[in-house]
């Protein structure tokens, strides 16, 4: 079983401004859990026991939060406060102490909830299989925001893309620092390293049958604050 995850939380979340303007955006409650709590709660309910979140924008509030917190895991900061090294780069700097070790990469944007574990453990089954990066994703029907074109299709397991897409890229995915130490730029974007695996059919993809509920603008927010979700 996969003991290691990274959060990604260094984002500025310029849309969900004014919500953002004195609070970073994993900070942001729905229904009084925050969003960085939900994607930790997700990974150790699973059974990961060290956790890297990189950091950047009122770093110091998500500290400060996560040392009150007192998660049943070995939290590693990772502070981006100089340079902000994007999604790829972001994780790579992060993941150092994982050494050659598979890790879950989850992004709090998606509210996550304990529904999510019976698909982890699949995604898990399928990266093993694989030996590849697996993503988590989902059909755009399934979104609350009907503004998503699609990030990828998805065909015998294998993830590529079309003029047209069908699927939305849930945030959560695993992999290993293998297939992104390669890669010598210290800013970068995953979408880099996954292009490249596309290219290659080296890139593979597991459909969530969950409801997408994804935090990306002040106005989703304030939608998705008057449902009555609560896992």
């Amino acid at each position: 079983m996969i003991k290691h995850g990274m959060v990604l939380a260094a984002g500025i979340g310029k849309r969900m401004q004014p919500l953002t303007l004195k609070t970073p955006k994993p900070l942001l409650k729905i229904n009084n859990i925050s969003l960085i709590e939900r994607a930790i709660n997700l990974l150790i309910d699973y059974g990961v026991q060290e956790i890297s979140i990189n950091v950047h924008y009122l770093s110091e509030q998500i500290e400060t939060y996560i040392s009150k917190k007192n998660f049943d895991a070995k939290i590693y900061i990772s502070n981006e406060k100089d340079l902000i090294l994007d999604t790829g780069g972001g994780v790579k700097e992060a993941t150092a102490q994982f050494k050659d070790s598979p890790f879950f990469v989850i992004n709090p944007d998606t509210l996550w909830n304990k529904k999510y574990l019976k698909e982890v453990k699949k995604l898990e089954e399928m990266f093993y299989k694989k030996n590849k990066p697996s993503l988590l994703i989902v059909n755009k029907k399934l979104s609350l925001d009907k503004s998503f074109s699609g990030d990828f299709n998805l065909r015998n397991e294998t993830i590529f893309k079309d003029k047209e897409n069908q699927f939305i890229f849930t945030g959560l995915h695993i992999t290993s620092r293998n297939f992104l130490i390669t890669e010598k730029s210290k800013v970068f974007s995953m979408n880099k390293i996954w292009n490249d695996l596309i290219s290659k059919n080296d890139l593979y993809g597991m459909e969530s049958k969950n409801r997408f509920y994804h935090l990306n603008t002040y106005e989703m927010y304030k939608k998705i604050s008057k449902l009555n979700i609560i896992g």
